[in-house]
């Protein structure tokens, strides 16, 4: 009866399992998003060009 009232390491392995599972979940929502990511053309020095000129054009308005 002894070993059922060792319960020294139930912490860490709490803290594993949900380690884990936000691991798990944050690997499916790369799945799940590379597509959309694959078919969108992000162009990052485009997208600052066009937010400067933008914000130059409502400064001198």
């Amino acid at each position: 009866m002894k070993f059922l009232k060792d319960e020294a390491g139930q912490g860490a392995a709490e803290y594993i399992l949900l380690f884990g599972g936000v691991i798990v979940i944050a690997i499916v929502a790369l799945l799940i998003y590379r597509a959309y990511f694959s078919k969108s053309n992000l162009n990052a020095a485009k997208d600052i060009n066009t937010v400067r000129t933008n914000v130059n054009t409502d400064v001198q308005i």
